[in-house]
């Protein structure tokens, strides 16, 4: 599935609902004629998007594959869709069965903030050195207890995750990119990263400093939190024997 996290309170449903679950589930309950629940691989927050979410659910009704992307969409609101559908075997999880996920941050490096867009890329008016962040980046790969860069309201029970890419790209008219590979993520810790690179860009950080905060475990060491209007989900990775699109 993609969607448009600004539309959005985010993934997970809520009681007042207007999330994107919400939105998937109650459309995917009118093609089945019973209620349908919905697993997600990563759970995103309100204002951040997907390229390329993946869900699995559960369920007796017997529709072609077609039912379950064209009827789904005539049902979603505009800015979330169903591009495929297929069978899996009944042991696939859509979170517990992903191998790595790829999250990327759109920034907008210009004097003047954005008119258009603003909900889809996040934006720092003062140039950024873009090497200073990529050696502080290349401190963050690899197997680490990411404390410091965790949420208070993380809720995962173990800080220790391995990220296996974390680029940064200069791309056309002032935006820079930051992908982030991992095999999972904690809550907000691609933002905080983010942020805490933007603070190198911006000559708060050192590089090593970087690696400094990343040994402390201190999340109060790290910069604040970054806005989510930047971040995508962009792909989850899944071994080749489920035989999904990749």
């Amino acid at each position: 599935m993609e969607y448009d996290g600004s539309r959005f309170l985010g993934w997970q449903t809520q009681p007042g609902g207007g999330t994107v679950q919400d939105a998937v589930e109650a459309a995917l309950s009118s093609i089945a004629d019973s209620p349908v629940s919905v697993t997600c691989a990563g759970r995103t927050d309100s204002g951040v998007h997907a390229i390329e979410q993946v869900v699995h659910f559960d369920t007796e009704a017997n529709r072609p594959a077609s039912a379950w992307v064209r009827g789904a969409n005539a049902s979603l609101p505009e800015s979330v869709a169903v591009l495929w559908s297929q069978p899996v075997a009944a042991d696939f999880h859509a979170r517990y069965s992903a191998v790595a996920r790829t999250y990327r941050y759109r920034l907008l490096n210009r004097a003047v903030r954005p008119g258009l867009g603003a909900r889809h890329a996040g934006w720092f008016h003062a140039p950024l050195k873009v090497e200073e962040m990529r050696a502080a980046a290349a401190l963050l790969v690899g197997e680490h207890d990411f404390s410091a860069f965790r949420s208070a309201e993380c809720q995962a029970k173990s800080p220790v995750r391995t990220i296996q890419i974390l680029q940064v790209e200069e791309k056309a008219e002032g935006r820079i990119d930051f992908v982030v590979r991992a095999n999972a993520f904690l809550h907000h810790m691609v933002r905080n990263i983010v942020g805490t690179l933007i603070y190198v860009g911006k000559g708060r950080f050192s590089p090593l400093q970087v690696g400094d905060i990343l040994r402390s475990k201190d999340r109060g060491r790290a910069a604040p939190t970054f806005g989510p209007e930047g971040l995508y989900l962009e792909k989850v990775r899944y071994e080749a024997k489920w035989g999904l699109p990749q």
